[in-house]
């Protein structure tokens, strides 16, 4: 067990929370992430060849297309049976976006992460195309692991590594080469970055940010797309070095159950989680999906701010509302 160094917490100030009221394109919105360029805002999200919905103020967002016209080919081949392609994250990196994104089907391990990347994110500019590198890792059902829901960060240095995972034994993370963005061939280590206190219970969806000197990573528990029965909710916990250990509030280790609630139902809000996180100056913005207990638990897109006390943990203003 690593313990937090006291003299660090507060390094940066205490900021407040707030949530947005959406409007427009929000429903069906499941696993999303967001970017920014430009003026405009995307929202990348699960669905048929990746949905993408836009926004000039981050309130109102309209349809903007889809990532590809096809699933790739190769993703067929290697999981049978795939339909929608699943939880992607975006991030912009040696000049180019990249998205890595997920295939696999309900139940199985049988899954690869892939990459497409895009000189732009513009629909609308005659340089916009995405081009997909193809596999960056899978798994099959010999491996007590489970490659989905892929998300690229940065360390310190700028080495990126991406984490990944759902169920089996927890949540991943590999060292990708800088210059491809496919896996990186000097580091094989398969790091271990958090598991649910039951093995093989359900934890998935990480996302790591870096504020004041940790790592914050992001996860979600519990039972997801279940409508109005779900029960997912997301925990957090950080480390000073990226690949862990990462311990939660009570510096319970995130490898031994640890993890502390930072979202879980509110208001008309059920089962809300698989955030990702986007910073904009010294905002971090939220973007998670919850189900909507007024319209029959439709999934719909969720943005709050994240607030920072005085310690160096976020919390949510949507958490104060009566659950």
């Amino acid at each position: 067990m690593t313990s937090v160094p006291a003299a660090t917490e507060s390094a940066l100030p205490a900021q407040p929370s707030q949530t947005l009221e959406l409007a427009g394109f929000v429903q069906r919105i499941h696993d999303p992430v967001m970017a920014k360029e430009g003026d405009t805002y995307y929202v990348f999200s699960t669905g048929s060849r990746i949905i993408v919905i836009c926004s000039k103020d981050m309130l109102t967002w309209e349809w903007c297309g889809r990532v590809f016209d096809s699933n790739p080919a190769w993703v067929v081949a290697a999981v049978p049976g795939v339909g929608d392609l699943w939880a992607p994250d975006i991030a912009f990196f040696n000049s180019k976006w990249h998205l890595y994104y997920s295939g696999s089907t309900f139940g199985s391990n049988r899954s690869v992460i892939g990459l497409a990347t895009n000189a732009t994110l513009n629909p609308k500019s005659p340089d916009y195309a995405w081009v997909d590198e193809g596999l960056v890792i899978g798994s099959t059902p010999g491996d007590n692991w489970n490659t989905i829901d892929p998300n690229f960060a940065l360390d310190e240095t700028g080495q990126p590594w991406l984490a990944f995972g759902s169920f089996w034994s927890g949540l991943k993370m590999r060292k990708l080469d800088p210059k491809t963005g496919l896996l990186a061939t000097d580091d094989a280590t398969l790091y271990s970055i958090a598991k649910n206190a039951q093995t093989g219970g359900p934890i998935e969806a990480p996302f790591i940010v870096q504020r004041g000197g940790y790592y914050y990573l992001f996860a979600s528990y519990d039972a997801c797309c279940r409508g109005v029965d779900s029960t997912y909710n997301v925990r957090v916990g950080r480390s000073a070095a990226i690949t862990g250990p990462y311990v939660d509030r009570d510096n319970r280790p995130l490898l031994e159950g640890g993890g502390t609630q930072l979202l879980s139902a509110y208001g008309q809000w059920r089962g809300p989680g698989h955030n990702g996180i986007y910073q904009e100056g010294e905002s971090f913005w939220i973007v998670y999906h919850a189900y909507d207990a007024q319209e029959i638990g439709i999934p719909k897109l969720r943005i709050e701010t994240l607030g920072w006390d005085a310690e160096g943990w976020p919390f949510l203003a949507s958490q104060t509302q009566q659950k």
